[in-house]
């Protein structure tokens, strides 16, 4: 059982980029599948989560109204837009299995993807 991170990359700030998770089974169903970032000498902060089911969604302060989390059931896959990029949101992303939508409570993390946002 697996979540694969990728699409980070650089991108000059007012851009946009799209994360991709994709989660090597169904198990994660009954998951919130959640979005992590860390920067350099930062915490690992949350950044936004979807329900497999339902499709509830919670994102940070931080990002509303920027990123959006969507998700793709028939191809197991969640996605982060994230639009108008700041250099704040420089980091490492993660995706997560969550138990909860506020994902305290992490099951399974994927590898991480960088975001490098130019000024």
């Amino acid at each position: 059982v697996q979540l694969q991170a990728s699409g980070g990359g650089l991108v000059q700030a007012g851009g946009s980029l799209r994360l991709s998770c994709a989660a090597s089974a169904r198990t994660f169903s009954s998951y919130a599948m959640t979005w992590f970032r860390q920067a350099p000498g930062k915490e690992r902060e949350f950044v936004a989560a979807i329900r497999w089911s339902g499709g509830s969604t919670l994102y940070a302060d931080s990002v509303k109204g920027r990123f959006t989390i969507s998700r793709d059931n028939a191809k197991n896959t969640v996605h982060l837009q994230m639009n108008s990029l700041k250099a704040e949101d420089a980091a490492v992303y993660y995706c997560a299995a969550a138990r909860e939508l506020t994902g305290t409570t992490v099951e399974y993390w994927g590898q991480g993807t960088l975001v490098t946002v130019s000024s």
